[in-house]
């Protein structure tokens, strides 16, 4: 078994989410898989793992090759809190039991990449602060964070990762483009493995601001 590049997509489905948003996320998912499964380099090692958060927690796809993943529908809570804390304890539960380490005898998979995606702020913000030194010994060669809409707050995600962006509306477009976005950064990140320790990702579309 050849060596993967583990890839984490966290996604917040709390109630604000509901509607157009998911429906865009969904389709720039769905464009962000097809666009990698043209990469022959991408579908030989990517593998990719999907959890949502809002008041529950789900892994909806464990760590999969990218020529056997499918998209499963993604539910959205009427209301509820974003408990992205509690969504980052599981990531790493789910780092440590799929991602494997290098022995003696086998070399074990490259760094994992992980895109946050949030609309809101962490309704557990105690757990996030705790969580966060837990994410950084898990060695993710890059951790993109991305605030959407107007009430997403960016101060949190700050703590997590310098690498920190926003799109200013949560309609198909930005999303669409965002996913374009996240897929070049795989694409990026699966050609250079081995080479450098760190991910330099591509200039984001014009709709993804960076914050400073």
């Amino acid at each position: 078994m050849g060596r993967r590049l583990p890839v984490y997509l966290l996604i917040d489905t709390s109630g604000s989410m509901r509607g157009e948003p998911i429906e865009s996320v969904k389709v720039g998912i769905e464009a962000m898989l097809s666009s990698l499964r043209q990469e022959p380099y991408a579908l030989e090692s990517v593998n990719i793992s999907i959890i949502t958060f809002d008041r529950e927690i789900k892994v909806l796809a464990p760590l999969t090759p990218l020529e056997d993943f499918q998209l499963l529908d993604i539910k959205v809570p009427e209301s509820g809190p974003t408990f992205t804390g509690a969504a980052l304890e599981l990531l790493c539960k789910q780092v440590d039991a799929e991602v494997r380490l290098s022995t003696p005898e086998r070399k074990g998979d490259w760094m994992p990449l992980l895109f946050l995606l949030t609309d809101g702020k962490p309704s557990d913000i105690q757990a996030y602060n705790n969580v966060v030194p837990e994410v950084k010994k898990r060695h993710f060669a890059s951790i993109v964070a991305c605030a959407a809409g107007m009430h997403a707050k960016t101060e949190p995600l700050k703590q997590l990762t310098d690498q920190v962006f926003a799109l200013d509306t949560l309609d198909s477009a930005s999303f669409k483009k965002f996913f374009q976005w996240v897929s070049a950064s795989i694409e990026i990140g699966n050609k250079s493995i081995g080479a450098t320790d760190e991910l330099e990702l591509p200039p984001p579309p014009e709709e993804v601001n960076v914050i400073v």
